[in-house]
């Protein structure tokens, strides 16, 4: 562990710094515009235009990046993006800050880019895993540092902003410097959006339905605690302990993934996120009750998308994956869009508590959605094994299925497959049985001993006759 952190030491800095100015800028922008009164459309209009901007940014980050490299790319975008927070400080404009917000996304996710890129190139399969878990580990560890960051100004005048711009100017120095060997241009993954749609749709209905409701907490959570009387300290802690609980939760749910099927567990994930937040909504929560519910509100909803992603790649084929990454990320990013917008309108509507009750519909909706399309698969499965006949050109009658299959004597799979096209190493039929016990009778027949295949026992006949 200690050797991954110092092999890769200058992207995880990189990384602490970057994700850092992100979790200060969008926690500040959230309190500043509750401070100022603004309609919640406005600071839901915040984090999609952010959101827009990580999705926009997937397709110009790749096209960045062969052209110009990884750290000049990185760079570039550090750029853009220290510039733009700081525009927030120049101008009080909030459609100006709308396109602000969209640079800073766009400028965020061609950076994200570069590191994730650098490290899936450099990393092996030995430790691909371990590296990745530090990486998300490093990042969680930023948000958390940001929110820190947001309580030591609680005044919540330039000073955030200038810790997010230094911090933006100051994660290209790790990369600058940096000895590692430079990776390869990107090449572009393709969208099957449809495909998989059909081919994974319970993974994706719980992608997009986690980036609606991950959306609506970053965008519009410390609105919401602001708009109860909490202070600002009080706002950093309630974000802080929200995004602590979802990086304690990611191993524990991983390893019970593996124990339990994971469409089960996401339903169930779903049907308790549900039960925490129409708590949050209708309940008057406040001081060590609110850290209570949010932190379970941070283990229920950020393990979400880890569990849908896990379920979509466990049935997709390798070759497939690629696509299927840039596919998860594009449904993802438009949910996250897309859940702000209308968790805002219902809050300037109905009040602040709806941010909570929209989340419980999104859950709601979820549930039945997952609940139908597993009846469904579970229908088609039925109807398969009913109407399924086993062919000649079926997998059982390749000599791969036999190799497979503990049942099947391991010299006549050898020899079977050496003389695929002799006539004894064909599997007997019943009425090769019969002509055999017929030779057996006569008193004069001449085995070739050097090609003969021992001909299988009576409980081996019966096992072959079954489909693998």
């Amino acid at each position: 562990m200690s050797n991954i952190l110092r092999s890769f030491s200058s992207l995880y800095f990189a990384t602490l710094l970057m994700v850092l100015a992100s979790g200060v800028l969008t926690t500040y922008l959230g309190l500043r515009l509750a401070a100022d009164s603004a309609a919640q459309i406005w600071i839901g209009g915040m984090m999609s235009a952010y959101y827009l901007g990580l999705v926009a940014g997937s397709k110009v980050g790749h096209r960045l990046i062969a052209r110009v490299g990884h750290i000049r790319a990185f760079v570039a975008s550090a750029g853009i993006t220290t510039a733009s927070a700081l525009g927030h400080a120049l101008i009080d404009d909030l459609a100006i800050w709308l396109l602000l917000r969209l640079m800073v996304g766009m400028g965020m996710m061609c950076m994200y880019m570069v590191l994730e890129s650098w490290l899936n190139e450099q990393a092996d399969s030995k430790n691909r895993g371990t590296v990745f878990a530090s990486y998300m580990i490093v990042s969680y560890l930023g948000l958390v540092l940001g929110q820190l960051a947001i309580s030591l100004n609680p005044e919540l005048t330039l000073k955030p902003l200038l810790i997010v711009a230094m911090c933006f100017a100051l994660c290209i120095v790790p990369l600058a410097l940096t000895r590692r060997i430079h990776p390869a241009p990107l090449q572009p993954a393709p969208l099957k959006i449809k495909l998989f749609w059909q081919k994974v749709p319970q993974s994706l209905t719980t992608i997009a339905m986690a980036g609606v409701i991950v959306g609506s907490f970053y965008g519009l959570a410390p609105a919401y605690i602001a708009h109860s009387g909490a202070s600002t300290e009080q706002v950093a802690a309630y974000m802080a302990t929200t995004v602590i609980a979802g990086l304690l939760a990611q191993w524990p749910m991983g390893r019970l993934s593996d124990k339990i099927r994971r469409s089960r567990l996401i339903r169930i994930n779903t049907v308790l996120l549900g039960g925490v937040v129409l708590c949050i909504a209708i309940l008057p929560l406040s001081g060590v009750f609110a850290l209570i519910f949010t932190f379970a509100f941070g283990i229920l909803a950020f393990t979400l998308y880890p569990l849908a992603t896990a379920l979509a790649n466990q049935n997709v084929e390798q070759e497939h994956r690629v696509a299927l990454s840039a596919t998860i990320l594009l449904t993802f990013g438009m949910g996250a869009c897309i859940g702000p917008l209308i968790a805002s309108g219902f809050m300037q509507l109905v009040g602040n508590s709806m941010l909570y009750g929209f989340m419980a519909l999104c859950t709601l909706l979820l549930f039945l959605r997952l609940t139908h399309v597993n009846y469904q698969q579970k229908q088609q499965d039925k109807e398969v094994s009913q109407d399924y006949v086993m062919a000649s050109g079926d997998l059982v009658s390749s000599p791969l299925a036999a190799a497979l299959d503990p049942r099947v004597d391991e010299q006549m799979v050898q020899e079977q497959m050496v003389h695929p096209h002799h006539p004894d190493a064909e599997l007997p039929t019943a009425d090769q049985e019969l002509s055999s016990m017929d030779a057996a009778a006569a008193p004069e027949v001449q085995i070739d001993t050097t090609e003969a295949v021992p001909e299988p026992d009576q409980d081996q006949r019966k096992d072959e006759n079954k489909p693998v």
